[in-house]
């Protein structure tokens, strides 16, 4: 093939760079996967429980993904709502890998908020389809700066979330259902995971409304705290 004859986008590829802390480079966001129900205490608050057979995930699409101190309020909601979150973020692809060969591919790790529609993911579960609108939208996935934690496997550290200066969730890692590596090991046996690709690893429980104008301030031991507010 020619160099005339190469082919071309239509359009400039879009790639999401989320800041690595302590670094001038970037972590280009691939795939982003959600684990449900992987704390007990939030699964009961929500009328379910525990998955002890297989974890259960959803996606957020790349553009989920946000680092802004301000961010807008979404709109077709009556009911948004916060989960503070542990995200791992992956260095390197894996396909049908166990668990204790999970670490080697952990880039690091952030402090994560789901956002989440409510109201729209009850009317979701009710009618059996997806939960994507109520998941996925626009900087629905608000994280800190990301630690560089290469092959190292985090199992425990107090995880914490506040709303105006009152904390709202409050648990620790240790008491994830599902373990970090255990998640890569599942979700590897199902597609192919790439370098870039991130996993928020489940909620515990205290999840609840948020208006305009709140500040949410997230903490994880170890990693790091984020902040945000939202905005008209």
């Amino acid at each position: 093939m020619t160099e005339d004859s190469k082919a071309h986008f239509v359009f400039k590829p879009i790639i999401r760079g989320m800041v690595i802390s302590e670094s001038t480079e970037l972590f280009p966001i691939g795939k982003v996967y959600c684990v449900g129900k992987n704390y007990a205490d939030h699964a009961k608050e929500m009328g379910g429980k525990v998955d002890e057979d297989q974890p259960f995930f959803f996606s957020k699409p790349p553009q989920a993904v946000t680092q802004l101190n301000s961010i807008p309020f979404p709109a077709q909601t009556d009911n948004l709502q916060h989960e503070v979150e542990l995200v791992v973020f992956l260095k390197s692809e894996c396909s049908d890998i166990s668990p204790k060969e999970a670490s080697q591919h952990i880039f690091g790790y952030a402090v994560g908020v789901d956002l989440t529609k409510r109201d729209l993911q009850t009317l979701a579960k009710e009618s059996g389809k997806p939960w994507d609108l109520s998941k996925g939208f626009d900087n629905s996935a608000p994280i800190s700066k990301i630690q560089q934690k290469e092959g190292f496997l985090l199992t425990e550290g107090n995880i914490s979330l506040r709303v105006n200066g009152q904390k709202k969730q409050s648990s620790n890692l240790v008491n994830m259902a599902w373990k970090v590596d255990e998640l890569i090991s599942w979700l590897s046996k199902f597609i192919t995971l790439k370098a870039g690709d991130a996993i928020f690893t489940g909620t515990p429980s205290g999840v609840s409304r948020l208006s305009l104008n709140d500040k949410i301030e997230a903490e994880i031991e170890n990693i790091g705290s984020l902040s945000f507010e939202l905005v008209q």
